[in-house]
């Protein structure tokens, strides 16, 4: 078994040059068995010949040159076509004759450059070969030197389409890279984007009302501590997002827990603002992506609830079904008149884009009391 899975690496490895040029050796090795002498292809009626020398030289120029088919096709196809000419002319018809359409096919397929000049010289230098071959034969019909020119024209068409297939195949892959780099960076993006606006938003408020806690050691000292924790979480979330650009950390390592959410919430009841939590249900063993969605969910809820409702009562309820999350983030509007986030609009897009990903449904709108609510249903057992 290791032996079989070895030999095809081991050709794999092998030059290309070297590799065409094995099937080149067999076929002038079966042009030089006298039992196929004067079996191969016949172009007009010119009275056939023994082999000599001068055949096997002939088949060595129509067979040893397709070694260079891939990496140098214009010239396999001159000395194959020369070859091939010379094997008509004499009248030996070798096996080796095969090797025309085989360097005809790889020319269409690989030759990169000045493709319709090649085109055109090899018409021209055909028309003088079926001439020449016409005026030395014994009356072959000119219909038969056009047919083996339309059957050449064919295989060079089916050369021409592999080129453009591989070249379409090259160009989606590109684009298909592309894309997965531009997820990528959208990707970490939206993670810097739910990590640094709420931790820095929680740190603003906590900042801001340290400044009228001077007359209070304790309650000034308490809300700095607090101001220090929360930085070092935001130290801590982005090293861990740092982390994740390390290929040997495993999708497993990608998506803090659904209790992580009860931090949030307490650090947001730290910055000054009233959260009850409610969880309903038991997490599933296996919840895949829908865990770090519901926790941004509720990370940039409470983050526009800082920003955009500070003072307003909001309540957080997460509730674990059989195959989903569901999660509701609102704020009652007691506090500063709560309105839809005017910011750069990357936090709630990017939230709706990562539910949609995975089949669920999010909304955010203001709420009938003049809060503002944020629902998303998110389908769980998705793959990271």
């Amino acid at each position: 078994m290791d032996t079989a899975v070895r030999r095809p690496a081991l050709w794999q490895r092998l030059d290309v040059t070297a590799r065409d040029l094995s099937f080149g050796l067999l076929l002038f090795a079966v042009s030089l068995i006298p039992a196929f002498h004067r079996h191969g292809t016949q172009l007009g009626t010119v009275p056939g010949r023994p082999f000599d020398a001068a055949a096997a030289l002939a088949a060595a120029l129509e067979c040893l040159p397709l070694a260079l088919r891939r990496r140098w096709p214009a010239l396999c196809l001159v000395l194959v076509s020369l070859g091939f000419a010379v094997d008509q002319f004499r009248g030996y018809h070798l096996v080796g004759g095969a090797a025309l359409p085989i360097a005809v096919m790889s020319a269409g397929a690989h030759l990169a450059r000045r493709r319709r000049v090649t085109v055109f010289a090899l018409t021209a230098a055909y028309v003088v070969l079926a001439f020449v071959l016409h005026l030395h034969g014994t009356g072959e019909p000119a219909d038969e030197f056009v047919t083996f020119y339309l059957a050449l024209a064919l295989v060079w068409g089916a050369g021409a389409w592999l080129r453009a297939t591989r070249a379409a195949e090259t160009e989606r892959r590109r684009r298909l890279a592309d894309d997965t780099r531009t997820a990528e960076r959208a990707r970490i993006a939206r993670e810097l984007h739910d990590i640094v606006t709420h931790h820095v938003t929680a740190m603003v408020v906590q900042a801001e009302a340290a400044r009228y806690l001077t007359a209070a050691p304790d309650r000034l000292d308490h809300t700095l501590s607090t101001v220090t924790d929360t930085g070092r979480r935001a130290i801590n979330d982005l090293r861990h997002l740092l982390d994740l650009l390390d290929p040997g950390h495993g999708a497993e390592a990608r998506a803090p827990a659904v209790g992580r959410i009860r931090t949030l919430v307490e650090q947001t009841r730290r910055a000054g603002q009233s959260v009850d939590f409610t969880e309903q249900g038991t997490p599933a063993e296996s919840t895949g992506s829908a865990e770090l969605v519901a926790y941004r969910v509720v990370q940039e809820a409470l983050t526009n609830a800082l920003k955009y409702a500070h003072g307003s009562r909001t309540s957080v309820l997460v509730r674990h079904g059989g195959r989903e999350i569901a999660v509701e983030v609102g704020t009652d509007g007691s506090g500063r008149r709560a309105e839809v986030p005017k910011g750069s609009g990357r936090g709630l897009a990017g939230l709706r884009e990562r539910v949609g990903v995975l089949g669920g449904e999010f909304s955010a709108e203001p709420g009938a009391d003049g809060g503002f609510v944020v629902r998303a249903r998110i389908p769980s057992g998705s793959a990271s």
